[in-house]
């Protein structure tokens, strides 16, 4: 695996694996990896002929009270398992690299930006969509790896991709969990034992949702409730958002019979995390 820490090395090198007219694949992360990357990677693989990756935990997502600075990082071990999935290209930038003295310009997804996480923290999507931009404007990948965990990003930069004429298929693929339901996340390691079981009333409140919709309701309000009762039965978890909204447009639904994304984000003692489902079609 050829690891590059500048940006003329990897474009460089990410030319070099296309002129041999390979597919390329890409997958961005910010390190501290765990399965759910790894089956990007794995879909990566299994679509494109070459694997690129980057690791950067990108400052400009973070607001000023979030957790930058402590936020998981082991690059070696990282580094480690994006080998042993035959990855052969790793970005591994420093912020300077990224983010020159004086840099002035963002990249931002008007009314979409500012809905779910970007509500709950501002600033955030435009953090996320200047750095997905620049670092395709560096890999020029054909096809781009992201997670559905994280479906408002996803809604967003496929917005991002197709009005600014990016050349480049952008692939979600499947929330990854643990055996018991939790879905896997980088913040997961800050979780004590307590927490650990106290956070699976995400996915719970997700599941009641569902068998609610399953079993025929069908308006929002009355879903949501369901869902924020749910949350509302573990006290030690404090809710931040339960919403169902459009999976393209973000935009809150009144009815969710032509399917819809149901979205959670919630904090365990001092960590935020984020879950979902999408009930398509029309079941029930």
């Amino acid at each position: 695996m050829r690891i590059c820490f500048t940006i003329e090395d990897m474009r460089t090198a990410c030319r070099e694996e296309r002129s041999s007219g390979k597919r390329l694949g890409f997958v961005p992360t910010m390190g501290a990896l765990h399965e759910g990357h790894m089956s990007l990677v794995r879909a990566a693989s299994a679509r494109c002929d070459a694997v690129a990756a980057s690791i950067f935990v990108n400052p400009t997502q973070f607001g000023p009270n979030e957790d930058l600075a402590k936020y998981p990082r082991a690059f070696e071990n990282d580094r480690e398992l994006l080998e042993k999935e035959g990855v052969e290209l790793l970005f591994a930038p420093s912020v300077e690299e990224m983010y020159p003295a004086g840099a002035v310009t963002w990249v931002a997804v008007e009314g979409l930006g500012d809905k779910l996480d970007g509500r709950s923290r501002p600033g955030h999507f435009r953090g996320v969509t200047t750095v997905v931009a620049k670092l395709l404007h560096v890999v020029e990948p054909d096809a781009a790896f992201f997670g559905q965990k994280d479906a408002a990003q996803v809604a967003i930069i496929r917005r991002m991709v197709r009005e600014l004429n990016f050349s480049v298929e952008i692939v979600a693929c499947p929330i990854v969990r643990e055996a018991d339901g939790l879905a896997m996340s980088s913040r997961n390691a800050y979780l004590d034992p307590v927490q650990r079981k106290q956070a699976l009333v995400l996915h719970r409140a997700l599941m009641r949702v569902k068998e609610c919709w399953e079993a025929g309701e069908r308006n929002s309000a009355g879903l949501v409730g369901v869902g924020r009762d749910e949350i509302a039965r573990e006290k030690s978890v404090r809710l931040d958002y339960f919403e169902i909204v459009d999976s393209n447009s973000l935009y809150s639904v009144g009815s969710v019979a032509n399917g819809a994304l149901v979205a959670v984000a919630a904090f365990v003692g001092g960590t935020r995390l984020i879950d979902n489902i999408v009930l398509a079609g029309t079941a029930g």
